[in-house]
């Protein structure tokens, strides 16, 4: 049963307890590598971050809560990098095409979420179990507006730069989470990167 609420008890405003909260996440992510997220205690996530369980209890009020931050950091970051490196395909050239652009920003895309496979599949996995509604429309909301400020230099027209970046959302997010939900060690990046462009082709640039 999925929480009606999930909230961290206290944001870290010093960098000490936001390297404490961090070492609690990297330490479950270690953790989950083991075995599955529900067979993970508390005790465990603390010990091998080296600190008690009172800490613990000063930022989550439960191990979901964890989990739920987690997922969302882990999106964060992904949608940090991917516009960075969107940045910096658009400072080294002036001329080039959508198509071109989206289909290098999908490739990128695709290489950093196959490297790190086995944490992106968990992510999908836990975000049906754990996360709310509100949880799963904040991570979706932030992707839109991060494919919307990857195709701004693109699209002038809002209305079309919002349509855009949802058509892209949705079939980046479905192809991959559906892929990876389905089969975990999934091994044909290539074909699945060829059908999302394909599927961008017959929805997007026609």
């Amino acid at each position: 049963m999925k929480n009606p609420q999930i909230q961290v008890r206290r944001k870290p405003r010093q960098s000490r307890a936001k390297l404490t909260q961090e070492a609690l996440q990297d330490s479950f992510v270690r953790l989950l590598h083991e075995r599955a997220a529900h067979d993970i205690t508390i005790r465990e996530i603390t010990d091998l971050a080296g600190v008690g369980l009172g800490t613990f209890y000063e930022y989550f009020s439960k191990k979901e809560d964890l989990i739920a931050l987690t997922i969302h950091q882990h999106v964060k970051n992904n949608a940090e990098d991917l516009k960075t490196y969107a940045q910096s395909l658009i400072k080294l050239s002036t001329d080039m095409a959508l198509d071109d652009y989206l289909k290098q920003v999908i490739h990128y895309q695709l290489e950093q979420i196959q490297a790190q496979q086995f944490l992106w599949a968990q992510t999908f996995l836990l975000e049906r179990q754990i996360s709310n509604i509100e949880s799963y429309r904040k991570s979706y909301d932030m992707m839109l507006q991060m494919w919307q400020s990857i195709l701004l230099p693109f699209i002038e027209d809002t209305e079309q730069l919002t349509r855009m970046s949802l058509n892209v959302q949705r079939v980046c997010y479905g192809f991959v989470s559906q892929t990876l939900l389905v089969e975990p060690e999934f091994g044909e990046w290539k074909i699945l990167e060829e059908d999302i462009i394909q599927t961008f082709a017959n929805i997007i640039f026609n």
